[in-house]
C-alpha cells in the first residue's frame, strides 16, 4: 500500500512496516503547515491498521528535517488566516503527541540535517539511526527562542540534563559519531546502509509477539507521554513570549539576510 501527498509518503510494505517520509527535498524536509496537519492522520493510520507493526520515518533527499520553515513562515506572515479554535486551544507542537503516544514501535532513520523541530521529531520516535552524514541541531536559541516540538522534556530524558542544557544553550549543530557516543542516536551506518540496517530492525520487531512488544512500549512511554504533553504547554507559553522580542525579530531577519545576528537581550 502506497500513498502520496505533495509533503508526505506513505508506504507500508508486506513485513507490516511502514515508511513515513517527509517529502520536501528541496528545502530538506522543513516543516510546514501541510506537513503539520497531515502527520496525526497518518499516524492514526498507522494506529488503526493490524496490519502495521512498526513505523519508520525518515526524509527524502539529503535531509531528515532542517526544522521549521522560516523562510516560508516570514513569506506568508501578512497572509497568515487568523487561528482556528483548536490551534488556539491546543499545545504549540500538539501534533507531535500521536507519534509519542503511538503504541507501536517507530525507528527514525536520521538521513541527513535533523535540526530544530526536525530533531524534535527524531527524540519522539523510540530509537534513531543516524547515517554517517547526519547531523543534529538545537539551533532554536539562535533564533530567539526556545525549543519546542517537547525538546526541552525528551533531549534531557535521553542523553542526560548537563548535556542537554549545554547543546540546548549554544544552538550547537553536531555530527553523527558525537550524537552516538552522547546516547541521542542508536547507531551511526554509512549512508547507503541506513535504510537496509533500518529495515532489518523493523522487520525483526514486526515479525515479533506485536501485542507483547505494544505492552513494553505502554509500560515504559505512557506515563512520559502525559508528562510530554504538560511540557507541551509550557514550550507554547515560553515561545509566546519570545515571538514578539526584538531578539526574535533580529534572528528571522538575519536568518533571511545570510548574516549573523545580532542580539540585544530584549
Amino acid at each position: 500500500m502506497t500513498e502520496a501527498t505533495e509533503s508526505l509518503l506513505f508506504k507500508l510494505n508486506e513485513d507490516g512496516v511502514a515508511i513515513l517520509t517527509l517529502n520536501r527535498p528541496e528545502k530538506l524536509n522543513a516543516l510546514n503547515m501541510d506537513m503539520r496537519m497531515g502527520l496525526p492522520g497518518l499516524i492514526e493510520k498507522v494506529r488503526q491498521d493490524d496490519n502495521i507493526k512498526v513505523l519508520i520515518v525518515t526524509g527524502a533527499g539529503r535531509g531528515f528535517c532542517s526544522g521549521a520553515d522560516v523562510a516560508g513562515q516570514a513569506a506568508n506572515l501578512a497572509e497568515r488566516p487568523k487561528k482556528s479554535r483548536r490551534e488556539t486551544l491546543n499545545p504549540l507542537a500538539w501534533w507531535m503527541v500521536p507519534l509519542l503516544r503511538l503504541e507501536k514501535p517507530t525507528i527514525a532513520a536520521v538521513n541527513g540535517a535533523a535540526a530544530g523541530i526536525g530533531l524534535s521529531l527524531a527524540l519522539a520516535c523510540d530509537v534513531r539511526i543516524a547515517s554517517q552524514q547526519a547531523k543534529f541541531g538545537t539551533l532554536w536559541v539562535n533564533r530567539g527562542l526556545v525549543p519546542d516540538g517537547g525538546a526541552t522534556f525528551l533531549l534531557p530524558k535521553i542523553i542526560g540534563m548537563s548535556k542537554a542544557l549545554e547543546l540546548m544553550y549554544s544552538g550547537s549543530i553536531i555530527g553523527a559519531e558525537e550524537a552516538e557516543k552522547i546516547g541521542m542516536v542508536s547507531r551511526v551506518v554509512p549512508p547507503e546502509e541506513l535504510m537496509p540496517a533500518v529495515m532489518e530492525m523493523a522487520t525483526k520487531w514486526a515479525k515479533g509477539p506485536s501485542v507483547a512488544i505494544e505492552l513494553v512500549k505502554k509500560a515504559v512511554i505512557g506515563k512520559v507521554s502525559r508528562e510530554f504533553e504538560a511540557q507541551l504547554d509550557y514550550e507554547g507559553y515560553a515561545q509566546g513570549l519570545c515571538y514578539p522580542t526584538q531578539d526574535h525579530k533580529e534572528a528571522v531577519s538575519a536568518f533571511l539576510e545570510k548574516r549573523t545576528p545580532n542580539f540585544k537581550g530584549a
